[in-house]
């Protein structure tokens, strides 16, 4: 292919002296071209990729539904009466055309009730208690994390793994809870049903890292120690206090105040005379 196109010397004849390029340019062109490799490099059809599809990745989680025995739309779920009374109190937060954005704390209710994971049935409820297209309600379930699409563990276990976490060793709080529930892989859940544990994304708690999540709940300040005494407790059907794990009240320094030590300013104080 390349040894046609250099012997035509890439010129085009047609066109007026005028519209020509320079000798010089062509030269440079047909040098270049006499570089390029004569014939392109066999793939074997393993290395092949059409331009219709990209290579499968694997990932925990599939963002289309499957039914299957424990979740297709054959299974029943309504609200109960409290949480439907709760949801009619979130939809009249909105005008009565904009009812359609209570689809995620209607979600995150449906979720509740169904212990701790979204099936296909939760969301068939708030789309026909939102009156709005299925798709629209799979959109959102599939797009937030939030979400559980499988069924989860008694105790939720989400491990932040981003940065700061990282670096105040959220890999050895990873690993213990991993150990913890079994031996298993993130994403997974313990045999007895007790644990499920995965790992996230920041969670906004990064003054107190290492941290994790339980339910709605909090634990910092981890090392693997800590970690093990929080898990026992809740293996034991116990629930250990929130917070930091190693004897501070929030995020204050762990060292002891270090500023604003003196008596504060008092009204006028270091003001010229006219000002106190």
């Amino acid at each position: 292919m390349y040894d046609s196109l250099i012997a035509r010397d890439l010129r085009p004849s047609g066109l007026s002296r005028a519209h020509r390029r320079p000798s010089s340019e062509w030269r440079t062109i047909n040098m270049l071209a006499a570089r390029l490799p004569k014939r392109l490099p066999a793939f074997t059809l393993s290395e092949r990729r059409h331009i219709s599809f990209s290579l499968p990745r694997r990932s925990d989680a599939l963002f289309v539904h499957r039914d299957t025995p424990y979740n297709n739309p054959k299974i029943a779920f309504e609200f109960n009466a409290e949480n439907m009374k709760r949801a009619q109190e979130i939809i009249s937060r909105y005008p009565p055309q904009y009812k359609k954005a209570a689809v995620i704390p209607l979600l995150d209710l449906g979720q509740r009730q169904n212990k701790g994971w979204t099936s296909i049935s939760v969301m068939n409820s708030v789309a026909k208690l939102l009156e709005m297209p299925p798709m629209r309600v799979y959109e959102v379930a599939t797009f937030y994390t939030m979400f559980n699409r499988e069924p989860i563990g008694t105790h939720f276990v989400q491990v932040c793994t981003t940065t700061p976490c990282m670096l105040r060793g959220s890999t050895e709080i990873l690993d213990t809870c991993l150990a913890h529930a079994g031996g298993i892989k993130p994403g997974q859940t313990s045999k007895d049903g007790k644990f499920t544990v995965i790992e996230v994304e920041c969670q906004g708690a990064c003054s107190n890292a290492p941290m994790l999540v339980v339910g709605d709940d909090f634990y910092e300040d981890l090392t693997p120690a800590t970690t093990k005494k929080v898990l026992d407790a809740f293996s034991r059907g116990e629930k250990p206090k929130p917070g930091p794990q190693s004897g501070r009240r929030t995020s204050e320094n762990s060292a002891g105040l270090t500023n604003l030590t003196g008596k504060p300013y008092g009204p006028g104080e270091f003001c010229t005379p006219e000002f106190q």
